[in-house]
């Protein structure tokens, strides 16, 4: 943001007349920026629909339950896949309305307000994700679990009232590797929009400036 630095460092040390001229270049910069950084938002989450499209193409799971004997829990796979498809399309129009606002609008207030909606919806879209997320590794678990018959050796064990050991390293194990996997899924959001919320955080802060 040097440009925007340099306006502002002329807007302290010039006339009130500059004040003025400086102090609409800086708004139209920063609403400029802004836009900016919402189109991108709503870019990559489109992007990112599209992969995890892509990828259940690739992974089909009626076969995948087939393999398992699971094939009657197929209709309930297929709703959640309807319903999660639905909240995500629900979260890119959003995305969408938030960037006309920001495009459209005229006001130091409007655009702060539009900035902090921004950033609250990208925060539940993040947070949406991982719940589901969790809910996937620990369906995926369960059903390796009851369904899988190489499990039958471990679950002959874990009945075995005088054996806790096989239970313990089981459920260690699950927790871990779900732990593992909420934890990249999380940086990998941090990453992809952490860096544009940061920047959206930085245009508000400098029209609160302006707005005083």
């Amino acid at each position: 943001m040097e440009e925007l630095d340099l306006l502002k460092k002329a807007w302290q040390k010039d006339s009130h007349s500059y004040e003025q001229v400086s102090e609409s270049e800086i708004y139209k910069m920063l609403h400029k920026k802004s836009s900016s950084i919402v189109k991108w938002i709503l870019i990559i989450s489109i992007i990112e629909v599209l992969f995890w499209a892509v990828i259940s193409i690739f992974f089909k799971v009626d076969e995948y339950l087939k393999n398992l004997n699971a094939e009657n829990l197929s209709m309930y796979f297929q709703v959640l896949n309807v319903v999660n498809y639905v909240v995500i399309l629900w979260f890119i129009y959003n995305f969408y309305k938030n960037y006309i606002k920001i495009s459209t609008t005229a006001s130091t207030n409007q655009l702060m307000h539009d900035i902090l909606k921004t950033r609250k919806t990208v925060k539940y879209y993040v947070w949406y994700n991982l719940l589901m997320s969790l809910l996937s590794m620990i369906a995926a678990f369960i059903m390796e679990f009851e369904f899988n018959p190489r499990m039958e050796i471990v679950k002959n064990q874990i009945a075995n009232e005088n054996n806790y050991n096989t239970l313990i390293v089981t459920v260690g194990i699950m927790l871990l590797s779900i732990i593992l996997f909420i934890g990249l899924v999380w940086l990998f959001y941090r990453l992809l929009y952490g860096i544009l919320l940061r920047k959206l955080n930085s245009n508000y802060k400098e029209l609160k400036k302006i707005d005083l």
